[in-house]
């Protein structure tokens, strides 16, 4: 059930919050251990939440547009009276004593949080086998990875243990588990979604982003966690937008550009990917929209970019760490991390200039056209006990370069590969207009029905 009909059948008095929270903790007992999306699940306290929803219903008293539906919570992210563990022995004792502002926001907007889920650890390793935790598997099949670092979320959406659930995104980790699991994931505009309580990994490329089954569910969720935050430096002073009243407006006389060369020439898709892409594009076309080619940067140059702005910051956060107790870190994630290392002041510095011409470039197209089409993953997920493959196939994404830029960005499934894996397609808008890009996503799973395709698990 989407999280929109849902709290519907709560505002109305048809569904019990109590009745759907117990039906998802069971659905988590039977599949949970086949995809390891839970760290850790909070049944009693979720339970005694949904109480407390389902008393407030019934007597006419809705918290929000949420109220009584359930959500993962991915464990960089603090809930009070849990641990963030960010999936580590490093962090396995740490005691959140607040919510983190977004899952304050959600709480606010009546959703009960159901437990932490499993991320890659501090959200830059990769699924990983030695670490306290096992990494989450791909429900479409368990062999495969859900994507990351978000796998938790990704996971757990689209097989149904949850409806929504939070996110993060540095270099693509909500789009990326959003791709590799046929569900919807937004990374908004930087600075919309306060990062309060959230574990940083890039202090200037980090944001916090909605994953549901639905384009309607996600702007549901945008508005429920965006707002400004004077208590987070990187939090923007921009007016919160009405995504969900724009979403079925349809997308007659929109101009598209259509990123082609990222999947084309800077980093060749498979053919699956490729050929979902063209049909994503035609399909826009025949629902009212004009689809242009248009150019941007090499991929290699964003990623250039966004890895020396990543690993420089991460290096400042984790140089501790890793001096004293790197053996406590994956063996992953310790790799991706010590690179930061070399990095010197210059390469910072020569970086951060070019990322203000990047941005500059982006929104140059972005004046000619209204939303950006183009890949998102250039692979279907690939097995998760292959770590060859995995290695090859993680960078191949064009998702790092509206991190460098900071513009809003969203993945979804576009298809099925021939071996019954999700594709995916990304959509890229203007700064703070979320709501263009969920009018063209929803032109597209409405024309493809990609909301009714479900992975065979359960």
């Amino acid at each position: 059930m989407p999280v929109g009909e849902a709290a519907s059948a709560i505002a109305a008095k048809k569904l019990s919050p109590v009745d759907l929270t117990k039906a998802l903790l069971d659905r988590i007992g039977r599949l949970d251990p086949k995809l390891n999306a839970f760290i850790r699940v909070d049944g009693d306290a979720a339970l005694q939440a949904a109480k407390a929803a389902e008393a407030e219903a019934m007597s006419g008293r809705l918290r929000g547009p949420l109220h009584g539906v359930p959500v993962g919570i991915k464990d960089i992210i603090d809930v009070a009276g849990l641990p963030t563990t960010c999936h580590s022995k490093v962090r396995a004792d740490h005691m959140a004593t607040s919510d983190a502002v977004c899952v304050e926001k959600l709480r606010g907007a009546g959703a009960i949080v159901l437990g932490k889920l499993s991320t890659h650890e501090f959200a830059i390793g990769g699924p990983s086998f030695d670490l306290p935790w096992p990494p989450a598997r791909n429900p479409w099949n368990p062999d495969h990875h859900p994507g990351g670092s978000s796998s938790g979320s990704g996971s757990g959406v689209a097989a149904g243990l949850f409806p929504m659930a939070l996110g993060t995104d540095t270099g693509g980790s909500v789009r990326n588990p959003a791709s590799c699991c046929g569900i919807v994931g937004l990374k908004p505009t930087y600075g919309l979604v306060s990062r309060r309580g959230v574990f940083p990994l890039s202090f200037t490329l980090d944001h916090i982003g909605p994953m549901t089954r639905t384009v309607a569910d996600n702007a549901l969720m945008l508005e429920a966690i965006a707002g400004h935050d004077p208590l987070d430096p990187g939090s923007a002073a921009a007016v919160q937008g009405h995504y969900t009243k724009g979403v079925e407006r349809g997308i007659r006389g929109l101009r598209v550009g259509f990123v082609r060369h990222f999947h084309e020439t800077d980093t060749p898709a498979h053919p699956d990917v490729a050929a979902a892409l063209e049909t994503v594009a035609s399909t826009l076309q025949k629902e009212g929209a004009e689809v242009c080619d248009v150019s941007l940067p090499p991929l290699g140059e964003f990623g250039a970019v966004n890895r020396v702005i990543l690993q420089s910051e991460a290096w400042s956060i984790h140089a501790p760490w890793l001096g004293e107790r790197p053996g406590d870190y994956g063996m992953l994630a310790r790799r991706r991390l010590m690179p930061g290392a070399f990095m010197g002041s210059g390469d910072y510095v020569l970086a951060s200039r070019r990322r203000l011409e990047m941005i500059a470039a982006v929104e140059a197209v972005l004046r000619e056209v209204d939303v950006l089409l183009c890949a998102s993953s250039m692979d279907p997920a690939c097995r998760i006990d292959d770590p060859v493959e995995v290695e090859r196939t993680y960078p191949r994404q064009a998702r790092t370069p509206f991190n460098t830029t900071g513009h809003p960005a969203l993945a979804m499934m576009s298809g099925l590969s021939s071996g019954g894996m999700p594709v995916s397609v990304q959509f890229v808008g203007r700064y703070f207009d979320e709501a263009t890009i969920f009018a063209v996503a929803r032109a597209w799973e409405r024309a493809a029905g990609t909301d009714k395709k479900h992975p065979p698990i359960g």
